[in-house]
């Protein structure tokens, strides 16, 4: 069909068109940042606005040796460039070459006009600061009904405690009246007496978080007795709530796994803590009963039984020491009476005469040893092994034997 063209020849078709145009490929425009995000790729992607438009823009890495300054929220530049379409979206973009500071943007003025004079004023002083319970029972949300906020909220408290019960007060958190409505939220969940309150939305442009920059939310936060955590926007956006609430979060979904302490983990911990404590228990249980053994054994050696029975070994052992000595001591005693026994045996009269000898006494009993001193006539007796004989001498002789 004539004249019917598909989406990439008109998309091709209008690039074109914006190449051959001079003024869009040296162009310079003038704006406020918004939506300012630093991809890992080292891209910088934002948004350039004034007060009736706005336009996307990106620098890339390679473009960024130029860039002297780091591009943030609220900024007023002047970004030199070209403007092209992209073809496969069909949507056309300012490519920075270079950028350059123009001032700081109205919102950005007004939101560190506030800050400092609630800095001056002391709400942002660490002694006003509640701390966050450790174990929440009941955690308030202020946030829209609707969004990601809430889902991944809702999403991680189940998962870390689903004991936990979340009271949602809807709020608008974007546009005309979203600063009221905040503030009645604040004021209705604090009158609830609960544990915690969780204070915020998802990301967007300054714009968008702006209700968080008033000084009403920023009152009520600080007026508010149950400890608030703020989770507004993404972890590179900074409200005045942050710096007021008690604890800033970097997301929503932070803000959740902050408030809600994991019962799956306190649950462990209980466990491990109880076989610590009876470990414990039983190492003490073990040690006094160590002591308390020592102390029966000291006891019981310094007791007088003790003592008595000590006495009562100690004279068993001289007992029977005395007794090996004595038989010791008769043993040699009778070793001795075997020697002198002995000794005897071979001196007795008796031994000589079963010898065929004769044992000769005269009148007085006296032995006769020798002839001498003997007479005819005298008297004498000869004792036998079987007896004795009483003889009369006769005659006495005497010889002289060899010696």
């Amino acid at each position: 069909m004539a004249g019917v063209y598909s989406v990439s020849q008109v998309n091709a078709y209008i690039k074109n068109m914006f190449a051959q145009d001079f003024a869009l490929n040296r162009i310079s425009v003038k704006g406020e940042v918004s939506n300012c995000k630093y991809h890992t790729s080292g891209h910088i992607y934002f948004t350039l606005k004034d007060g009736l438009g706005a336009m996307q823009a990106v620098m890339f890495a390679s473009r960024r040796k130029g860039l002297t300054f780091r591009l943030e929220e609220g900024q007023q530049v002047v970004v030199k460039g070209s403007i092209e379409v992209y073809e496969r979206d069909g949507r056309y973009q300012l490519y920075a070459s270079e950028i350059t500071l123009d001032g700081t943007g109205d919102l950005f003025r007004r939101f560190e006009k506030l800050r400092n004079e609630l800095e001056e004023m002391g709400m942002f002083s660490p002694e006003y600061k509640t701390p966050i319970p450790k174990y929440a029972k009941t955690v308030g949300i202020v946030t829209a009904s609707t969004g990601a906020a809430i889902r991944d909220i809702i999403n991680i408290s189940g998962r870390r405690n689903p004991y936990v019960q979340l009271v949602l007060c809807p709020a608008l958190v974007q546009g005309a009246g979203a600063a009221p409505s905040i503030v009645r939220a604040i004021q209705t969940l604090d009158a609830l007496h609960l544990d915690v309150l969780i204070v915020g939305r998802g990301g967007g442009s300054i714009e968008d978080l702006w209700a968080f920059n008033e000084e009403s939310v920023a009152r009520a936060i600080f007026a508010c007795r149950t400890p608030v955590i703020s989770a507004v926007g993404h972890e590179t956006d900074v409200t005045i709530a942050d710096y007021v609430a008690d604890l800033r979060a970097p997301t929503p979904s932070a803000a959740a796994e902050l408030a809600v302490f994991d019962y799956h983990l306190f649950e462990q911990q209980c466990i491990a803590a109880a076989q610590q404590m009876t470990k414990r228990m039983e190492q003490k249980a073990e040690q006094y009963a160590y002591r308390l053994e020592q102390f029966r054994l000291r006891l019981q050696l310094h007791s007088p039984q003790s003592q008595l029975n000590e006495r009562r070994q100690y004279l068993e052992d001289a007992r029977v020491k005395m007794a090996r000595q004595m038989e010791k001591k008769v043993s040699d005693l009778r070793h001795r009476l075997e020697l002198v026994c002995s000794r005897m045996d071979g001196l007795s009269p008796l031994k000589k005469i079963s010898g065929g000898y004769g044992f000769v006494t005269d009148a007085d009993g006296k032995r006769v040893e020798t002839v001498t001193g003997l007479q005819a006539g005298d008297t004498l007796t000869v004792r036998l092994p079987d007896g004795r004989v009483e003889a009369e001498i006769w005659e006495v002789y005497q010889e002289n034997l060899p010696g």
